[in-house]
């Protein structure tokens, strides 16, 4: 009776396994789908001479550039550069030192020339104590904030502070942003609708050529490590985060690059310091103010806008990226947990908060049970080898399917990498990330759950080699 009832629970527990796959990835192929006719809306707007024409003129409303930093001596006089140099009328770069340990701020004082000055704002939103304020001899759109280590949140809290302008846009200190993207960041905000905030897209700049602090010739890396993760972005971003626009909008604006309304963050006490993950708080946290106050403003995706950041190149800096991006997700979901299949809070409640917590949070521990049961199973004779079979062809070979349409959609759309060569490595580590690299990142995200709730919050330091061709 024991070897009967030990069959019959893993005969339901693999069948609940594979149908919970198959309906994720059914998800993400209707992401897939509706994604296809919001490239097209994108794409002939981008393209409209009118709309180009009125993206150029003065009507344009100022922005301001927040740029936390802490150890980003490598890459930050080449980032803040880029920032300085972008494509558009009005707007400040606030560059943020959140107590580095090495010398950023020298490296900072040194390249632009900097001189400080008294503050001149009001502080709304409490922060670690700021050393001093700097204005540059040669940029008088820079200022430079320096001030004790309160992690990433309380460096964005601090330049949320010292902004001028209605609109906030947060970028890594590792990010080199393309000169038109904040040109075309501001598009959803002058199409007459009321924007609360517009996520853009970022990309892997690892082994692109990079010139003048711009990346000119973008390139698929040809180690497997970094390969991979473009095939990840490119999922995640090309059609995850755009299909989500036709369901109510993602709760993930990247932190690496999203423009936000200054009057809102202000209003829900700007970002958490307490959150792992700050951008998905953040997102929640707004999603929940405008829902409560009845406020029509939405948080578009916007494809075209691209940001180019390095990413992890070895597995000890991509686990602890990783894993902290996950006890970020669990800490967010248990926070905002009312939230869920709550339909006073829309979408938000129904749709984003269900799928975030079953399918996104979840999945490692579903993904690792489903493979114990299955191998289990099949050992003592319980589940035969074609259901074994078909388990595999749906846990990894619907995945493999939906990363190669985010590579055909890149193909189609954007065509950012130029050569055949690429295309064929886009291809390869599409196929090849299946094997090895996924489990490398469900065991990470499994382990998120046991040091979610005891671990310290710090800023996760990556050791960067920085951009490959400099001039």
């Amino acid at each position: 009776m024991i070897r009967a009832a030990g069959e019959q629970f893993t005969l339901w527990s693999a069948w609940a396994v594979l149908i919970y796959f198959v309906l994720l990835n059914s998800f993400y192929a209707m992401l897939l789908i509706y994604s296809i006719p919001e490239i097209w809306e994108q794409t002939r707007l981008a393209e409209d001479d009118d709309f180009a024409r009125l993206m150029r003129s003065d009507v344009l409303p100022p922005v301001a550039i927040l740029v936390p930093a802490h150890n980003e001596r490598v890459s930050i006089v080449a980032s803040v550069t880029a920032l300085l140099g972008l494509q558009y009328r009005t707007y400040e770069v606030v560059v943020v030192n959140d107590g580095s340990q090495d010398d950023t701020m020298d490296v900072l004082g040194e390249a632009f020339e900097l001189y400080e000055v008294p503050p001149a704002m009001s502080i709304v939103i409490k922060t670690a104590r700021v050393r001093g304020y700097y204005r540059s001899r040669r940029y008088a759109q820079l200022l430079v904030i320096d001030k004790d280590n309160g992690g990433k949140a309380d460096a964005l809290n601090a330049g949320l502070n010292a902004a001028r302008w209605p609109y906030v846009i947060a970028v890594d200190a590792d990010t080199l942003i393309e000169r038109d993207a904040l040109l075309r960041m501001m598009r959803p905000f002058m199409l007459g609708s009321r924007v609360a905030a517009a996520g853009g897209t970022v990309r892997v700049a690892n082994e692109c050529t990079v010139e003048n602090n711009r990346v000119t010739e973008p390139r698929v890396p040809r180690h497997f490590l970094t390969g991979v993760q473009v095939v990840e972005y490119l999922r995640a971003f090309l059609f995850g985060r755009l299909g989500w626009n036709r369901l109510g909008g993602s709760l993930i604006i990247s932190g690496a690059f999203g423009m936000f309304s200054r009057r809102h963050l202000l209003e829900i006490k700007g970002y958490q310091t307490r959150s792992v993950v700050e951008d998905l708080d953040l997102v929640i946290r707004l999603r929940r103010h405008l829902r409560q106050q009845k406020s029509p403003d939405y948080m578009p995706f916007i494809p075209d806008p691209v940001a180019w950041t390095e990413v992890p190149a070895t597995t000890k800096i991509l686990r602890r990226q990783r894993e902290r991006w996950h006890k970020g997700l669990i800490a967010s979901m248990w926070q905002h947990r009312d939230l869920l299949f709550n339909p006073r809070y829309g979408r938000l409640g129904v749709v984003a908060m269900p799928f975030f917590f079953f399918g996104e949070m979840l999945a490692p521990a579903v993904e690792v049970f489903g493979y114990v049961i299955t191998a289990v199973g099949v050992g003592l004779g319980f589940v035969e080898w074609p259901f074994a079979q078909l388990f595999f062809v749906v846990a990894w070979g619907y995945g493999m399917m939906l990363s190669l349409w985010a590579v055909a959609l890149e193909e189609i759309s954007f065509r950012r990498y130029g050569r055949v060569r690429d295309l064929v490595r886009l291809v390869g580590w599409a196929a090849l990330e299946n094997f090895g690299y996924r489990q490398w990142t469900v065991l990470w995200r499994l382990r998120a759950f046991w040091t979610v709730f005891r671990s310290r919050h710090t800023w996760g330091e990556m050791v960067r080699k920085g951009f490959a061709t400099q001039s």
